[in-house]
């Protein structure tokens, strides 16, 4: 995988005249083993990159599916992610479920790194035609995926933001993870790989931007760099601004410069859940 326009991964996603979705259906053999990890063990992570492997074997290429009530091409041969949703029906279930019991029918879901879309659009149908959802995602190649996820789930009320949520206005520098794009990650030098200059945003300007004047619940998986963008943005944001529900993702605490669990704990947050992945918090009341 590389950043170049010209890889055939973007341009199918990106392209206009891309084939709609459904043209990549599974084969019937390829249904069969997804569905074979449905009912399964073979779901959890261990087994997935032997499937995703085997399903490319059958025919290489993306494959079309629905996943939580939306509609999704998953590339699935370097991308955890879009692995995980193609033979997990439940994957990041808890994180979903939670988020969705704190979002209203109408109501106002943001993502940050929105990667291809599993929680924005799967929010997206939540919340329906008269609420909001706003798809923070910086990178090309995943940006563009997640252009075509949207459109083919249907959910024009999900606003995408082509910039990285950051602690400044400006630019950063990404290196892409060529074996799972989703780990691609902001750099601040020049990197040890594919590197690309992307526009960087602070959250509270994205969200003016957008008219988002309330948040019901936010989501943030930025592979390490969740502080730059909270520690600022409570900082910033008046109060009445703050999401109700957070979902952070927990695993690259060890890059954080501050604990901004703890900060978000010290203005009134309270854990009520963790995954292996994530951190699940609620807003207090007072």
């Amino acid at each position: 995988m590389t950043t170049s326009t010209r890889s055939p991964a973007f341009a199918a996603a990106n392209d206009p005249a891309a084939p709609p979705f459904g043209a990549f259906a599974p084969t019937r053999a390829q249904a069969a083993i997804v569905a074979l990890a449905h009912r399964s063990r073979l779901k959890r992570g261990a087994f997935r990159p032997v499937l995703s492997r085997l399903v490319h074997l059958l025919r290489a290429g993306p494959v079309d599916v629905r996943y939580q009530g939306a509609s999704f091409r998953f590339y699935h041969q370097a991308s955890a992610t879009e692995r995980g949703a193609l033979f997990n029906p439940d994957y990041n279930l808890d994180e979903l479920d939670f988020l969705r019991a704190q979002t209203p029918v109408g109501g106002v879901f943001v993502d940050v790194g929105a990667n291809v879309g599993t929680y924005a659009l799967a929010l997206g149908r939540h919340v329906g035609a008269g609420g909001k959802v706003l798809a923070i995602e910086p990178h090309p190649i995943t940006q563009a995926r997640l252009v075509f996820n949207r459109a083919a789930s249907g959910c024009a009320w999900v606003v995408l933001v082509a910039a990285a949520a950051g602690a400044s206005d400006g630019e950063l520098m990404i290196e892409t993870d060529g074996d799972n794009l989703g780990a691609s990650h902001i750099v601040s030098g020049k990197g040890s790989g594919n590197v690309i200059r992307v526009r960087s945003l602070r959250l509270q300007r994205i969200l003016d931007e957008a008219a988002v004047l309330h948040i019901d619940a936010l989501k943030i998986d930025v592979e390490g760099f969740e502080d730059r963008v909270l520690t600022g943005f409570f900082r910033e944001a008046p109060p009445s601004l703050w999401p109700r529900a957070v979902v952070i993702e927990h695993l690259s605490r060890n890059e954080w410069l501050d604990d901004c669990i703890a900060d978000m704990r010290a203005r009134g947050y309270a854990e009520t859940g963790k995954t292996r992945s994530n951190t699940l918090l609620l807003r207090g009341s007072g």
